[in-house]
């Protein structure tokens, strides 16, 4: 608990003290501004919803997982129940530079918690090895997720063709109920 303190104020720490982008004056300089701007105003708002969501006796110190992009955060993991992901909405929303939630938090009471986590594990493999045995994926970076079920195709570089295969094949492996596509 006390190393999980120290490294979360130490990542407080960095990201606060993260230097402003560097002016230009081109208008290609100034996207990348604005992009790289963007992207240390997502990690901040990651960093500070994390923090909220661990101080916040509601979540029991759940393992969520925070990503936010262009300052919509997305929350997802397993609860123990709706009053749970419900505080973790309301945690993240509170959070000062969030625009939007996206909730996809599953509700998985503790008592099958191992079962479902142990076949989300087998499912997440299944899904890579299938990926990686298509030779258009092979050099694609896709992460997956699977979370009770529900498999999360994450990555950008891949055309619609590749992004449509990737999802057909995820649909075929045994245990998977939905996919969600997030590929770019």
């Amino acid at each position: 608990m006390k190393r999980f303190l120290l490294w979360l104020s130490i990542a407080v720490l960095v990201a606060a003290s993260a230097p402003a982008p560097a002016q230009s004056a081109t208008q290609d300089g100034k996207q990348a501004k604005a992009d790289e701007g963007s992207a240390v105003k997502d990690s901040w708002l990651t960093t500070k919803t994390k923090t909220k969501l661990f101080a916040d006796g509601r979540v029991k110190g759940r393992a969520i997982s925070v990503e936010t992009q262009a300052g919509v955060v997305t929350l997802r993991g397993k609860v123990e129940s709706d009053k749970e992901k419900n505080a973790a909405e309301e945690i993240a929303k509170k959070v000062d530079g969030v625009k939007s939630v996206h909730n996809v938090l599953q509700v998985v009471p503790d008592a099958q918690r191992k079962a479902v986590d142990a076949k989300d594990a087998d499912i997440k493999d299944a899904v890579k090895a299938r990926l990686a045995k298509e030779d258009r994926l092979k050099d694609a970076s896709i992460k997956v997720r699977s979370d009770n079920g529900l498999v999360t195709l994450t990555g950008s570089g891949v055309d619609a063709r590749t992004k449509a295969r990737a999802a057909d094949l995820a649909r075929g492996v045994a245990g998977v109920k939905a996919v969600r596509n997030e590929l770019k």
